[in-house]
């Protein structure tokens, strides 16, 4: 008879722990970012918020998005997504059956961003043509379209955590006004003072972004990826306007393939650089406030002006 009191004591013990535990499970937030931009703007907004846990796919890797697929990790992430935050612009057409089976709350932070036409609709990966679309889906390269993603990100977190919406609308704002002070503020439009060329020709079409946000201009991109290199009509092209404009350096991306741009610096002279598309980076540690997780998006813009301004000045 004691063995029987005392299991029921024990189980009068344990279902509060329990239910607490159910409760902690049911009240965590769980938001997946496709990029590493919204990873970090993400981060950013729910600063000081509870229970919310902010994750990415591992997209970082991949120079170009367009022909992704989906790892098992990914797949369990999106399972206990609450809100999926994607880049948009058409970027993440992997994601396509995934979402039609998801129940998550969906944001697409480029609504209402000013985009930019693509440059190259499609390239080349063997025998196969991939279209990229319409619109160039590299749009957080300009600093000024980072309000609008935080706005949409915003929008979408209130309709899951309506009790923090006034934290998340100060932390919208708070990012958004490091970011003008840091990087619009300070470098647009006069980001190169004293730069002999102020042209760029690039192996990534997705910084004409960066081009348009601090007064470059932007000769010509080629999207390349291992397997798909540039045909020899765009490399002698090229290498015709390194030199018809006496270009010092030209730029490829940090995860791309450098292959035709190397051949071109042997061929004219010009140096290669390689310029950062924040496709990758580290995780934000749970002790990092919004200030710390902003300046890794400023800091990696700032190391690409700067770069440009040592590549050509």
């Amino acid at each position: 008879m004691k063995k029987i009191i005392l299991a029921f004591l024990l189980l009068a013990l344990l279902l509060p722990a329990v239910g607490c535990a159910a409760q902690e499970e049911k009240e965590r937030v769980t938001v997946v970012a496709t990029t590493y931009p919204i990873y970090l703007f993400a981060q950013a907004v729910t600063d000081g918020t509870e229970g919310v846990v902010v994750e990415r796919l591992d997209t970082g890797s991949a120079s170009c998005l367009h022909d992704y697929t989906l790892s098992m990790a990914d797949m369990k992430k999106l399972e206990r997504a609450d809100l999926i935050a994607l880049n948009g612009a058409g970027l993440e057409d992997f994601l396509s059956d995934a979402l039609a089976t998801s129940d998550a709350e969906v944001v697409d932070c480029s609504a209402g961003a000013e985009l930019l036409e693509n440059l190259s609709h499609d390239h080349k990966e063997g025998d196969e043509d991939h279209d990229h679309g319409h619109y160039d889906p590299h749009y957080w390269m300009d600093p000024a379209s980072v309000p609008t993603m935080l706005d949409n990100l915003v929008e979408g977190l209130v309709q899951i955590m309506p009790e923090w919406e006034p934290l998340l609308r100060t932390n919208t704002g708070l990012a958004a006004d490091l970011v003008e002070r840091e990087l619009l503020d300070t470098y647009q439009g006069r980001d190169g003072g004293g730069l002999t060329h102020r042209e760029l020709i690039t192996f990534h079409d997705g910084f004409q972004y960066f081009a348009r946000a601090f007064d470059l201009e932007l000769l010509a991109a080629i999207e390349e990826e291992a397997g798909s290199e540039a045909s020899a009509k765009e490399i002698v092209e090229i290498s015709q306007l390194v030199r018809e404009h006496d270009i010092p350096a030209i730029f490829t991306e940090v995860n791309g393939s450098d292959a035709t741009a190397n051949a071109i610096g042997r061929e004219t002279g010009c140096q290669v650089w390689m310029l950062d598309m924040l496709m990758s980076g580290d995780d934000v540690p749970q002790d990092w406030g919004l200030e710390k997780i902003m300046e890794q998006y400023i800091s990696r813009l700032k190391g690409d002006l700067e770069t440009v301004r040592e590549a050509l000045g």
